[in-house]
């Protein structure tokens, strides 16, 4: 099977590319610029002949390419930016491969789609009207995406796959993910150690799983579906599995979250204070029932693999 695969100098892209090499898949590693990653392929989306090349005989494309940051949230061209990268870059894309035949397009979305946080003892699920933050012109340009391809699949007959991750970690991880293991390793006392809130993750290997089963799961086509490792953390449980998995102490300071997110909006971290406080919980029921899918890898199992990682730096 003949898989094009967008973005796939990036994180969650390289991994699924070697995994996908791995089992004998014919996969077409997809860049915008010359990368170092083995036999990639440079995809111009205004190069019909490039275009052309990559989907000829291609049955299924994972789009994972995007803008994700801008450093500068005051830019004033931020909505073109993302709507540019996100909404109309993945449509070109989604009309050419219609238009070659591919048969699955499955785009890579977050579940920043349905909101920020969930209330305590509430739970995001695929059911959910979409709510993403005003602000927030990455999860609306995603959310923008998903029903641009919705609206193709119905013209077209192109099966469409959206899957909305959490926060993703696993080798290769940066942001601030990386920035925890480094506080930790070098022992640096962090006063996170009494909190009580409930955050959806997903390991990488658990992802890749999914995304894989999604390419010919007969029952996956127009099909929304949120994911996790079917276990959630506190901030303060997830500190703790890092430091057991670097064999350090974790040097957390029970400080009353209350009075640490004050002063975190005080300092204009809002954004850092709802990550590491407030809950973010995933209802993943319709992705484990449909598929017959569970994730393969524990918790454990997901954050030892990204210290062995993380150590070998």
């Amino acid at each position: 099977m003949k898989v094009l695969v967008t973005g796939a100098n990036g994180f969650i892209g390289r991994a699924l590319c070697e995994y996908l090499t791995s089992k004998q898949y014919n996969v077409v590693p997809a860049v915008r610029q010359t990368s170092s990653l083995p036999n990639h392929y440079l995809l111009s989306i205004d190069d019909d002949a490039s275009l052309n090349k990559a989907l000829d005989g291609c049955k299924n494309i994972v789009h994972l390419a995007g803008l994700a940051h801008i450093m500068d949230k005051r830019n004033a061209n931020l909505h073109k930016a993302f709507h540019a990268a996100n909404v109309e870059y993945t449509m070109k894309l989604a009309h050419k491969a219609a238009s070659a035949g591919v048969r699955r397009f499955i785009f890579i979305s977050t579940v920043k789609v349905n909101g920020e946080y969930t209330k305590p003892g509430e739970s995001f699920s695929c059911k959910d009207k979409p709510k993403p933050e005003e602000s927030d012109e990455y999860a609306i340009s995603k959310w923008r995406a998903e029903q641009a391809l919705l609206k193709l699949s119905r013209e077209t007959g192109l099966e469409v796959v959206i899957i909305r991750p959490p926060l993703v970690y696993g080798p290769g991880v940066k942001g601030n993910f990386m920035s925890l293991l480094n506080w930790l390793e070098h022992g640096v006392p962090l006063p996170l150690g009494s909190i009580n809130n409930q955050r959806s993750l997903v390991g990488l290997s658990n992802l890749i799983d999914l995304i894989v089963t999604c390419l010919d799961h007969p029952v996956a086509a127009n099909q929304l579906f949120l994911v996790s490792d079917s276990e959630d953390l506190s901030t303060t449980a997830l500190l703790q599995h890092l430091a057991k998995a670097l064999n350090k102490p974790s040097r957390l300071l029970p400080f009353p979250p209350s009075i640490l997110k004050l002063g975190l909006n005080l300092l204009g971290k809002n954004n850092i204070a709802q990550r590491l406080l407030d809950n973010l919980q995933i209802d993943d029921c319709k992705t484990k029932d449909l598929l017959t899918w569970a994730p393969p890898y524990s918790v454990e199992e997901e954050i030892q693999r990204t210290v062995d990682w993380y150590l070998k730096l």
